[in-house]
């Protein structure tokens, strides 16, 4: 999937945080996707954010196709979080989004 694919699926879904913004930052070449839960709109500009998840495009590919778990990411340090931690708790949610 590329990062274009993900921000139209992600839309299609409505994968966000309802009333939150929560940046997900892939690092390096593929830049940040900014789940705007206020707007109810996802894209791939960068943004303010209540939370920003850092975490590598392929470590993000493993946990949306339910290969990789968020808390296991998390505590391997391959996820990190700035910011509101209750918003990335609810990243499950948004990655069970994806996958229906």
């Amino acid at each position: 999937m590329t990062k274009q694919e993900l921000v139209t699926k992600m839309q299609d879904n409505h994968a966000w945080v309802p009333g939150k913004r929560v940046k997900i930052d892939f690092g390096g070449s593929e830049g940040t996707v900014l789940l705007d839960g206020a707007a109810n709109q996802v894209s791939d500009e960068d943004g303010a954010a209540d939370t920003t998840i850092k975490v590598s495009w392929d470590d993000w590919q493993q946990m949306s196709a339910g290969q990789l778990d968020g808390m296991t990411a998390f505590m391997m340090g391959k996820l990190k979080v700035e910011g509101d931690m209750s918003n990335a708790m609810q990243l499950q949610g948004v990655l069970a989004k994806l996958r229906s």
